[in-house]
């Protein structure tokens, strides 16, 4: 089981949120891989699939060696968009589609390889034969290094790897949003030496006024106090205190909070205040 890290998410990087210059793309990169952030996650369909060609710009500019930085990616999504003949958002993961789009990634991101390959989301009509033929022929070639999925239940990551292992599965998990650590998500990805990734590592404790948010940062308050952190780098310590060595995937473009989030990764949470927490989520005490 690999150690944890905090990677960046450039969802927000492009059209879809700050919509960075070229000049601006490659002074992120250059001020995270300074910082020790040097994993980015990327989709083929963020700003609606034009996200990663213009982190790849930035990073030719950045000057910044291939071998100082990891690359994730992801496809299957099809989504409604200009450069693309769809006329609903579906799913495709046919060994040709799968195929062309890591190499559409590798064109875009301007780069040979991809340190790590997701399937976004499941498709009820995804067959493990023809998914493991195609991650093969891009093994083999050299185009990814590891494969994993991203939202997929126990049993349909069992399904894929019966025929391909796979070695990584990103999927929601926060305070607020837990439900990997019950329903096998967790316990699997533990058992079979899958790294886990998740994505939304905050939920919506500073997004949304609930019931469950005013609960939560009742009891963040005083432990961002106690452990002399912030509430944010709080609920990711949180997190990293699971023993599966959880990688948060975080979306902010703030370099301050960047700076701050890798904080967490030095705290070593009580383990009667990890417990407070989950009861403050919950909003009763453990059964």
């Amino acid at each position: 089981m690999s150690k944890s890290e905090i990677i960046i998410g450039c969802m927000s990087w492009g059209t879809w949120g700050k919509n960075f210059s070229t000049k601006e793309q490659s002074e992120m990169i250059q001020f995270c891989v300074e910082n020790g952030n040097s994993t980015f996650d990327h989709a083929d369909i963020y700003g609606h699939f034009t996200t990663e060609a213009a982190f790849g710009k930035g990073f030719k500019e950045s000057g910044i060696l291939r071998n100082d930085i990891k690359l994730i990616s992801k496809c299957g999504i099809q989504l409604v968009a200009e450069s693309r003949d769809n006329k609903l958002k579906h799913y495709n993961y046919s060994k040709e589609y799968i195929v062309w789009s890591v190499e559409q990634s590798l064109k875009n991101l301007q780069t040979d390889y991809l340190d790590t390959f997701l399937l976004h989301r499941p498709s009820p009509l995804m067959h493990p034969n023809e998914i493991a033929e195609a991650i093969n022929i891009l093994k083999e070639s050299g185009k990814i290094i590891n494969f994993g999925v991203s939202n997929f239940t126990t049993s349909q990551v069992n399904l894929i790897s019966d025929k391909i292992p796979v070695s990584v599965n990103q999927v929601e998990f926060s305070l607020m949003q837990h439900a990997a650590m019950h329903n096998g998500s967790l316990d699997q990805m533990l058992e079979k030496d899958i790294q886990p990734m998740c994505w939304s590592p905050l939920g919506g404790v500073f997004k949304e006024e609930t019931e469950q948010t005013t609960r939560i940062k009742k009891v963040l308050s005083p432990l961002a106090e106690k452990y002399n952190v912030t509430e944010d780098v709080l609920l990711l310590a949180w997190i990293l205190k699971h023993p599966a060595n959880i990688s948060p995937v975080i979306g902010t473009t703030n370099k301050d909070r960047i700076i701050k989030a890798n904080k967490a990764l030095s705290i070593e949470l009580e383990l009667q205040d990890w417990f407070l927490l989950l009861e403050a989520s919950r909003g009763e005490e453990m059964p």
